[in-house]
C-alpha cells in the first residue's frame, strides 16, 4: 500500500514548532492552473513573434532586398528577341557580369554579342578572359566616351551599370549609350528601396547604388532627348504575359538618337 508524501510543514507543527508556518501559502508558489496559463500565453507570443519576424523579414527580402538586374536580363533575353526581332542581331552589353550575358547572347542564333565591363573583372573565369582576349569583352570606365563609333550595333543593353552613377555623369553615359546604338535601348534598373551592392562590393563599385523611381527615369529621359519605345515595351509586355514573368527590377526601353 502506498503511503503519501509528507507535508513538512504538518511535520514541523505537530513536532512543537511554530504552528503558523506553512498554514498560509508561500509566495514563491503559484497554483498549477496560474502556472499552465503563463506557460501557454509565452509559447503563444513566442510564436506569434517568430511568424510575424519572418513575415516582415519576407517582405523586406522582396521590397529591399538584393536584386541583380544583370540576372533579369539573362531571363528576358528570350523576350526581348521576341520584341525586338532583328534588331537584336548585333548587341552591346554593358554592366558588371557582362561576360556571362555575352556568352549568353552568342548563344542564340543569328545573334553577335559584345559586352562593356565597367568595373575591374576579379577571378574571372576562362571563358571571360577569352572573350576578353578576343576584344569581344573590354573593361572601360563608362563615365567617359565609349570606344565605339556612332550606330556601331543595332542594340545596347544596360544593367547594374547606370544605379551607381550620379546624375553628373550619367548626363555624359546616357548619350553615349544611345550614340553608339542604332535601334534602341534597353535599361534594367532596380526599384526605390532594393539594394544592389553588398558593403564589401563598394570599393568595387565606388559608391551604393542609388535606386530611382520610374517617374525620375521618365523625367531624366526627356531631359536627354530620349523617347520611350512604347512599341517594343508592349511588345515585350505581351511577350511577358504569356510565360508569366514579371521582372524583379525595373526595364525601360528607349529608342535611339535618330
Amino acid at each position: 500500500m502506498s503511503r503519501r508524501p509528507v507535508n513538512p510543514t504538518r511535520r514541523a507543527a505537530g513536532n512543537g514548532g511554530f504552528p503558523l508556518v506553512g498554514a498560509f501559502p508561500s509566495k514563491t508558489r503559484s497554483s498549477p492552473l496560474v502556472s499552465v496559463t503563463l506557460v501557454a500565453l509565452g509559447v503563444f507570443f513566442i510564436l506569434g513573434y517568430l511568424y510575424s519576424g519572418s513575415g516582415k523579414k519576407d517582405i523586406v527580402s522582396r521590397v529591399e532586398g538584393e536584386f541583380s538586374g544583370t540576372q533579369e536580363l539573362q531571363k528576358a533575353i528570350p523576350l526581348l528577341k521576341k520584341a525586338y526581332s532583328d534588331s537584336m542581331h548585333k548587341v552591346l552589353h554593358v554592366g558588371p557580369e557582362t561576360c556571362s550575358v555575352v556568352s549568353k547572347l552568342l548563344n542564340e542564333e543569328d545573334t553577335e554579342a559584345w559586352g562593356v565591363e565597367p568595373y575591374d573583372l576579379e577571378d574571372a573565369d576562362m571563358n571571360c578572359k577569352n572573350l576578353v582576349r578576343k576584344g569581344i569583352v573590354r573593361v572601360a570606365d563608362i563615365k567617359f566616351p565609349l570606344p565605339y563609333r556612332s550606330q556601331s550595333f543595332s542594340m545596347v543593353i544596360v544593367s547594374d551599370a547606370l544605379d551607381y552613377l550620379s546624375p553628373k555623369y550619367m548626363n555624359k553615359t546616357l548619350p553615349e549609350l544611345a550614340r553608339v546604338a542604332a535601334d534602341g535601348i534597353v535599361i534594367f534598373t532596380g526599384f526605390p528601396g532594393q539594394q544592389r551592392a553588398r558593403v564589401t562590393e563598394l570599393s568595387k563599385f565606388g559608391r551604393p547604388a542609388k535606386m530611382r523611381s520610374h517617374s525620375w527615369w521618365l523625367r531624366f529621359f526627356v531631359q536627354m532627348g530620349l523617347d520611350v519605345n512604347e512599341a517594343a515595351a508592349k511588345k515585350f509586355e505581351e511577350a511577358s504575359t504569356k510565360v508569366s514573368y514579371k521582372p524583379s527590377c525595373q526595364v525601360f526601353h528607349l529608342k535611339s538618337f535618330q
